[in-house]
């Protein structure tokens, strides 16, 4: 009690606060759920620190100047109550100011950001995407929406790796998946390109609605559907008709679903183009290798045969691979052009990729955060050879009233694989996933409490031919 007491008032305290602000993007609701249900922000900051950006660095100075005022009048009252006892009443009010100001000028931090955001950026915001919709109208190229609640950036980037090899092609950059993202990504546009490839971020119902009606797509690619961001859908069905609602908007044609993902069959209609680690488009996947320099096989369809190699690890990603070849093919690239560009496709940061530590190979597939991924994470390292095998994670995020039934799945699917160590970053959900492994396995697990410091001595844990699949970040704000 003395400590979390003594914590608001550490040198500290003011950086704790712009960095749990910075965290939960500027959005006041969520920053101020997080404060209320802190106790001691001493230990806030144990996964990361504060990006010191203009924005950061200036909300750190006005909170410091503020708070350093507000104990200045405290004391000066005080101070004035002492020497003038016939205004003693003055003194109870500094003790209150001085006491105080970690309260007041945690929660006054959020009211720049609230007006700032209704009286300036909102409307700013609303201008610009209502511009972006007029230009996406007149955009004669073929718009392809990327959606699903994973896999997006990494079918929105082999698309536009592949596709360049023969069209001229602009795709949203990174992650930038909502409308206003969409507002400056339709600004920097020529016009006089053959393909535009714009990712959904679904975060709440009615928004992939939202985005098709602004993007107006052509086509789209549904890239699966698990447990996600159900803090705001509640339940998979609810995320799934909202990820879905790009296919509504385009009656069903050039629609392409993922059949890997099996929460996607129930939406499923006849007219969508189903592809999956079978194939796709009436091409049939063969002779599938996979290693840790990437993922090999054979494209067949009648006596056509294309050789597709891809620096992409694991099985799951042949279904995407396999989509963006033939959907080369029917938008005119050559045999060549496509095999070209399959092979030039890579690992994206933090999505299964793969790198050296100590003799080790580690897998770091951290940015992932849904149970598909799980499933493919802990089937890399089940098939992998290895002399030792660790996996390591903290769990999922976002799972809602979802979350023990999902981390229960999570603790089933890493004792099929068998790996010979499971460290557990400890939180709120790591019950769950020991109940799942309980019964299932009998190799060593590890609950680490301080994930930085275990991220940053991994290489004196490792050892020369250990195989480490690493999946999924739990950051500050989750408990």
């Amino acid at each position: 009690m003395i400590r979390e007491l003594i914590s608001i008032y550490r040198p500290s305290y003011p950086k704790v606060l712009v960095y749990m602000l910075q965290s939960s993007e500027y959005k006041a609701k969520a920053y101020l759920q997080w404060l209320r249900r802190t106790k001691d922000f001493s230990t806030v900051m144990r996964r990361r620190t504060l990006d010191p950006t203009h924005s950061a660095r200036l909300l750190l100075l006005v909170l410091r100047l503020g708070m350093s005022l507000q104990v200045l009048i405290g004391l000066l009252l005080i101070y004035l109550g002492g020497w003038h006892h016939h205004d003693a009443g003055g003194i109870p009010f500094g003790l209150i100011l001085v006491i105080s100001y970690p309260i007041v000028w945690a929660y006054l931090l959020v009211l720049p950001l609230v007006m700032g955001r209704e009286f300036v950026s909102t409307p700013a915001e609303h201008k610009a995407v209502r511009a972006s919709q007029t230009q996406f109208a007149k955009h004669q190229g073929i718009k392809i929406a990327v959606a699903g609640s994973y896999g997006k950036t990494t079918m929105k980037e082999l698309l536009k790796t592949v596709l360049s090899q023969g069209l001229n092609v602009a795709a949203t950059p990174a992650n930038k998946n909502v409308s206003s993202s969409h507002a400056q990504f339709a600004k920097k546009l020529s016009g006089k390109e053959d393909v535009l490839i714009i990712e959904y971020g679904e975060g709440a119902p009615g928004d992939v609605a939202r985005f098709a009606a602004i993007t107006q797509p052509t086509h789209a690619v549904i890239t699966g559907l698990a447990p996600a961001h159900l803090d705001e859908y509640k339940t998979l069905e609810a995320a799934g008709e909202d990820i879905f609602s790009v296919a509504t908007y385009l009656h069903g044609k050039n629609v392409y679903v993922n059949n890997d993902s099996e929460a996607v069959r129930p939406f499923i209609k006849q007219p969508y183009h189903l592809f999956d680690k079978n194939g796709a488009l009436g091409w049939k996947a063969t002779r599938i290798k996979v290693s840790l320099s990437g993922t090999s096989f054979y494209l067949e369809k009648g006596k056509q045969s294309l050789h597709l190699q891809s620096g992409l690890l694991g099985k799951h990603q042949v279904g995407y691979l396999s989509l963006v070849a033939a959907l080369g093919l029917e938008l005119g690239l050559t045999n060549k052009q496509v095999e070209d560009g399959i092979a030039a496709t890579k690992p994206f940061e933090h999505r299964m990729q793969p790198y050296q530590l100590s003799g080790a190979w580690i897998i770091d597939d951290t940015y992932n955060g849904n149970l598909e991924g799980i499933k493919a994470g802990t089937k890399l390292l089940r098939d992998l050879p290895a002399k030792k095998k660790w996996y390591i994670t903290p769990g999922l995020v976002d799972q809602g009233a979802e979350s023990e039934r999902v981390h229960k799945q999570v603790g089933e699917l890493i004792a099929a694989a068998k790996p010979d160590v499971v460290v557990l970053m400890e939180n709120s959900v790591t019950t769950y996933i020991r109940e799942g492994m309980k019964g299932k396995y009998g190799n060593q697990i590890i609950i680490e409490s301080d994930p930085l410091e275990f991220y940053t001595n991994l290489s004196h844990r490792v050892a020369q031919g250990d195989l480490v699949v690493m999946q999924n970040d739990w950051t500050d704000n989750y408990v």
